[in-house]
């Protein structure tokens, strides 16, 4: 890809996050989403391989239905009420159609099959694109409706959204995939609580940016895709491989990292809810996904298994250390000691 097809394509994603953001009206909204998608497209293409062909042609093609939902619903709640206005969404069935076009936009259950498809067939950085800038646009449209949508139908979504999330990244060894389903899970835990506390979502999407990033961003660096080939990067930059294991612990939730505040606080705003239920279950669905990110911290850090293995070891290379990284890893893990100032700020 030429340079200036990638400073076009990027600006163009900055551009058109910018505008859905920034809008309140629904035709600004559906531009800065079309806007991201075209220029979220080259970057997908760019290798020319047949998977990310495909990749590309599925994206396009569920992003341009989602739009076309959004359109219409919009429009009908134009029709209904007289209001453009992202926030006087009153519509019973404009709400429905919103939310379906929302959720298949981020990949929440039952409109995710696409999203792990896409990312397989997609570069690491693309993959970090569709996984965090991508969806802002649409939590920020959820996090504006909110007071408008179905609580019950949000709250089965999510619930589902978190089961199969961590149930099927449980066979899976493409890291792309793991990662993408893992994405399903944490959207999960933000749809459940936007009703409730929408500030608590945004945190929540956040704090999961830049847990992914980090991820991702290591992951590039040690030229990592499969399991196979985790388990002999250690050889090339063992430091490296060390807080990868922090940071996979940290996006699974476990306490004394970063990545336990979101979950705390989500649970502590359901139980204040009184849905207990929903809390224990969101919980305990959390354990699915503990599995595989610790499958995935076991192979990022254990040497090789003593059998015959065709993989050649790799020579360890003293390369410069990331200073991105190094900074996102640094937050991944040590963020939880400013929790207790910001439940007082939500």
């Amino acid at each position: 890809m030429s340079p200036h097809t990638k400073l076009i394509s990027t600006l163009s994603l900055l551009l058109g996050t910018t505008i859905t953001i920034s809008s309140n009206h629904w035709m600004m909204a559906w531009t800065g989403l079309e806007i991201n998608t075209l220029a979220i497209i080259p970057l997908i293409s760019k290798s020319h391989h047949p998977r990310a062909i495909e990749a590309t042609i599925k994206y396009f093609l569920i992003q341009a239905a989602a739009s076309a939902l959004l359109l219409f619903s919009s429009m009908t709640n134009a029709w209904a009420t007289g209001q453009w206005d992202i926030t006087q969404l009153t519509h019973p069935m404009s709400c429905l159609l919103l939310t379906i076009a929302i959720a298949m936009k981020l990949g929440l259950v039952p409109f995710h099959f696409w999203f792990p498809e896409v990312l397989q067939g997609s570069s690491m950085t693309t993959a970090l694109l569709l996984s965090t800038i991508l969806k802002f646009p649409p939590v920020t449209i959820l996090f504006l409706t909110s007071p408008s949508l179905n609580p019950t139908l949000l709250t089965t979504m999510a619930i589902i959204s978190a089961t199969l999330g961590g149930w099927m990244g449980l066979n899976q060894t493409q890291i792309r995939k793991i990662l993408a389903f893992s994405s399903i899970s944490h959207m999960g835990w933000m749809a459940i609580i936007i009703i409730f506390n929408p500030s608590l979502t945004l945190l929540t999407f956040y704090l999961y940016s830049l847990m992914t990033s980090t991820v991702f961003l290591t992951l590039n660096t040690t030229k990592v895709l499969k399991l196979t080939t985790m388990m002999t990067s250690w050889t090339k930059t063992p430091m490296l491989n060390a807080t990868l294991m922090l940071t996979l612990l940290s996006l699974a939730g476990l306490p004394p990292l970063t990545g336990f505040l979101p979950k705390w606080l989500i649970i502590h705003e359901l139980t204040k809810q009184e849905m207990t239920a929903a809390a224990m279950i969101m919980a305990m669905l959390s354990l699915l996904g503990l599995f595989f990110y610790l499958r995935l911290a076991y192979h990022s850090t254990i040497t090789l298994p003593p059998n015959t293995t065709n993989h050649m070891k790799q020579w360890h290379t003293n390369k410069t250390t990331s200073t991105l990284i190094a900074s996102l890893t640094s937050l991944t893990v040590l963020l939880l000691p400013l929790s207790p100032m910001i439940p007082t700020i939500l």
